[in-house]
C-alpha cells in the first residue's frame, strides 16, 4: 500500500509567510492547518490552498506547543511532518521523506536540519535540528515551551552534508522582536522547570557557556559582528531564564 504524508502546520496570524510555505508543500498528499483563533488572512489563505483547517482555541497560550498535539492527531495520514509557518520545504526534501517511507519496515522519526536567518543573512551556525517527522500513533507532543515530540522507536538525523535537505526559516526578527520573544518564552521556561535549581557557580558559567557554544563550536566567529551578536543573544536568554527562576525561588519561601 502506498505510504502518504499529512503536513501539520499550527498557525496564529501567520498570514506574513504563509502563502509561500504552502506552495511549497502542494506536492504532499494532506496539509492540516490548526489555527488559534487568527484574526488576519491566515484562514482565507489556508482555504485558498485547499487545506484541512481545525481550531484549537487560543485562550491565553502565547506559544503553539499546547496545541501541537491536537495537530497532529487530526491528520487523516500515519505519517505526519510538523512544519512552522515561516519555513519552506524544498522539493529535494519531499522526495527524500516519501523515499524513506516508501522502504518496507522504516519506521524510523526523523530529526530535519534547518537553515535559519539572522541579520539578513544565514546564519553561519545553522543548521540547528527540528524534530518532526514521524509515525503520529508513535508520538505526543508535550505542550510545554520548546519541548521535543515524544516518540516511541528510533530517531535519526538526516545527514548535515545534504544541504539540499535543509528546511529553510524565513523568519528574520528584529533585535527588539527577539528581546520580546525572549521575555514571553523565558516566563514559559520558568514555568516548565521551575523545580530546576542552580547554584551561583552554574549560574556564573551558563550565560557564558551558551555564548561559546554558538560563537565558537557553532562557527558564529564566521559571520564576524552578526555572529557576535548572535551569541549574545544566546547568552542573554539564560542570563532572563536564570533570573526570572532565582526571583520565582524567592517569592515562594515568602
Amino acid at each position: 500500500m502506498e505510504q502518504k504524508i499529512s503536513v501539520v502546520i499550527n498557525t496564529y496570524n501567520a498570514s506574513e509567510h504563509l502563502d509561500k510555505v504552502l506552495k511549497s508543500l502542494k506536492r504532499f498528499d494532506e496539509i492540516v492547518i490548526c489555527d488559534m483563533e487568527s484574526t488576519d488572512s491566515t484562514i482565507s489563505l489556508a482555504e485558498k490552498h485547499g487545506c484541512k483547517i481545525v481550531t484549537f482555541p487560543k485562550c491565553d497560550h502565547k506559544i503553539c506547543e499546547p496545541a501541537r498535539d491536537f495537530a497532529i492527531h487530526s491528520a487523516e495520514n500515519d505519517w505526519v511532518f510538523v512544519v512552522d509557518s515561516d519555513e519552506i520545504v524544498p522539493d529535494a526534501l519531499r522526495d527524500y521523506l516519501y523515499e524513506r517511507i516508501s522502504n518496507p519496515g522504516f519506521d524510523s522519526a526523523l530529526a530535519i536540519p534547518r537553515k535559519n536567518m539572522f541579520l539578513g543573512k544565514p546564519a553561519t551556525a545553522s543548521p540547528d535540528y527540528q524534530l518532526r517527522f514521524f509515525l503520529k500513533d508513535k508520538t505526543v507532543w508535550p505542550s510545554t515551551i520548546h519541548s521535543r515530540p515524544k516518540v516511541e522507536g528510533k530517531v535519526e538525523n538526516i545527514p548535515s552534508n545534504r544541504k539540499d535537505l535543509y528546511m529553510i526559516h524565513l523568519d528574520d526578527l528584529s533585535i527588539k522582536s527577539r528581546i520580546d520573544k525572549m521575555n514571553t518564552y523565558s516566563d514559559y521556561e520558568v514555568i516548565k522547570r521551575a523545580r530546576k535549581k542552580y547554584g551561583t557557580f552554574k549560574m556564573m558559567i551558563r550565560p557564558g557557556w551558551f555564548f561559546i557554544r554558538s560563537f565558537i563550536f557553532g562557527k558564529g566567529f564566521i559571520d564576524g559582528k552578526r555572529g557576535l551578536i548572535r551569541a549574545y543573544m544566546a547568552s542573554l536568554y539564560q542570563i532572563i531564564y536564570l533570573s526570572k527562576l532565582y526571583e520565582n525561588s524567592i517569592k515562594d519561601k515568602r
